[in-house]
């Protein structure tokens, strides 16, 4: 259903006063709002001086949600679903195809975990490469400035292996097919995440098949310190929305995760238990930097072993 602000358009009581009341909590979507606490909701509401139409409101809120609710599917439907429209995109490294059984699905979260130069954004370059050159629209969420149009080119060029003016061409249809937007803070890249929602169910013709988020941890852990409920709050809407677009629309997925000191010094994917739901399949990167050669090991995954492993080279 997407931001507050678009139902306002439908719904005369969802004003400016009831939007700016749900931003004073941290809510700015229909997802934030499923996840607060009604009841401490209501009880702020009895705070402030309108507060019988702000109940009101919020009671109307619910009833519209509700009119939404999607029908339960039986698992013959979601079979058929699984199979007829949730493909696997290739990497582009043959290794990764292997260890995944064809690659990244869609419809899937993917997690790629691990420490610093551990190859989780060169393989996001890798990845929208070859998703933007062999089958279509991919959208990178770049939050470090870490974004690279060249290295986009040298991996394009290194996977199409030619030269002239037919590699050019493929370059410029790769770099068209690939929408990047840089974001500095979770509430820049909620937004991104909303408008790419309507732009899906408004456009026809409007087709992602991957999105990626490097890195979502850089933008959900300044939030997370002292036990504050808001950031987990949009923490977990985040997720929410994430799942929500791969599953209808069938696109793939891929945030980076850094690590953090776990219990007796060992590392673990930042962001706490509550994310580690979030992903379908999470994947640990590691690093050799004396024979240059990187890791990955399955962390999790729907249908696949955890711990299975695969090695490969970053060109």
């Amino acid at each position: 259903m997407g931001a507050l602000k678009y139902l306002a358009e439908e719904y005369a009581a969802i004003d400016a006063n009831f939007l700016q009341f749900c931003a004073s909590h941290g809510i700015f979507s229909v997802e934030d709002f499923l996840i607060h606490d009604v009841y401490m909701l209501v009880a702020s509401a009895d705070q402030v001086s309108n507060s019988d139409q702000l109940k009101q409101v919020i009671n109307q809120l619910l009833s519209v949600i509700e009119t939404y609710h999607q029908p339960w599917m039986n698992g013959l439907v979601l079979l058929e679903d699984r199979e007829q429209n949730k493909h696997c995109l290739s990497t582009g490294c043959n290794s990764f195809d292997v260890l995944l059984q064809g690659g990244l699905r869609e419809g899937h979260v993917t997690e790629l975990v691990g420490p610093s130069s551990s190859g989780k954004t060169q393989v996001c370059f890798q990845v929208a490469s070859n998703v933007a050159m062999k089958l279509g629209g991919v959208v990178f969420i770049d939050s470090g400035n870490s974004f690279s149009p060249t290295r986009i080119k040298q991996i394009v060029t290194r996977i199409f292996g030619s030269v002239g003016n037919q590699v050019n061409g493929i370059i410029q249809q790769a770099m068209r097919n690939i929408e990047c937007h840089a974001v500095f803070d979770i509430y820049a890249l909620l937004n991104v995440l909303h408008q790419l929602k309507s732009t899906l169910e408004s456009q026809d013709g409007y087709k992602v098949r991957l999105v990626i988020i490097d890195s979502v941890s850089s933008l959900i852990a300044p939030l997370l310190g002292g036990g504050n409920a808001q950031g987990h709050a949009l923490m977990v809407s985040v997720g929410y929305l994430l799942k929500k677009l791969a599953d209808r629309h069938n696109i793939a997925v891929v945030v980076t995760n850094h690590m953090v000191s776990g219990e007796v010094g060992n590392l673990k994917p930042a962001l706490g238990e509550s994310w580690k739901n979030i992903p379908h399949v999470r994947l640990q990167f590691s690093h050799d930097h004396a024979t240059n050669v990187y890791g990955v090991c399955i962390l999790k995954h729907p249908f696949m072993a955890s711990g299975r492993s695969a090695n490969f080279i970053i060109p």
